[in-house]
C-alpha cells in the first residue's frame, strides 16, 4: 500500500502507539479524554491512508487529508488537557507535540 511509504503515516502510527501506551497507565476518571485521544490519533492515521488511496480523485484526496490534519490538531489539544490535568509530564508533552508538528507539516505538503 502506498500510504505505508509515507513518513507522516509511519510517524502518526508511532504517535498513536505511544498514546495508547501512555493512556493505559492513567488513573480512572479520565475515560472521556482517553477515548477522545485514542479516537483522534486513530482518525489521523486512517484518514491519511484513505486520502492517499484516492490518488485519482484530487478533491476527495485533499478532503481526507484535511480531516487528518484536524485530527492531528485534536490530538495536540487533548495532550494539552492531559498535561493540565497532571496526566502527562512536560517532557512527554513536548516530545509528542514536536512529532505531531512534523507530521502536520508533512501531511499539509502532500499533493
Amino acid at each position: 500500500m502506498n500510504h505505508e511509504k509515507l513518513e507522516c503515516y509511519r510517524q502518526l502510527v508511532s504517535i498513536a502507539e505511544e498514546v495508547a501506551r501512555r493512556v493505559a497507565r492513567w488513573p480512572k476518571g479520565h475515560g472521556n479524554l482517553v477515548d477522545q485521544l485514542r479516537r483522534a490519533a486513530t482518525s489521523a492515521v486512517l484518514n491519511l491512508a484513505e486520502g492517499n488511496g484516492k490518488s485519482r480523485y484530487r478533491r476527495e484526496r485533499r478532503w481526507f487529508f484535511r480531516i487528518s490534519l484536524g485530527s492531528i490538531a485534536e490530538v495536540a489539544a487533548a495532550l494539552d488537557l492531559a498535561h493540565a490535568f497532571g496526566l502527562i509530564e512536560s517532557r512527554g508533552l513536548d516530545s509528542l507535540k514536536s512529532r505531531l508538528r512534523v507530521a502536520y507539516v508533512q501531511v499539509r505538503a502532500l499533493p
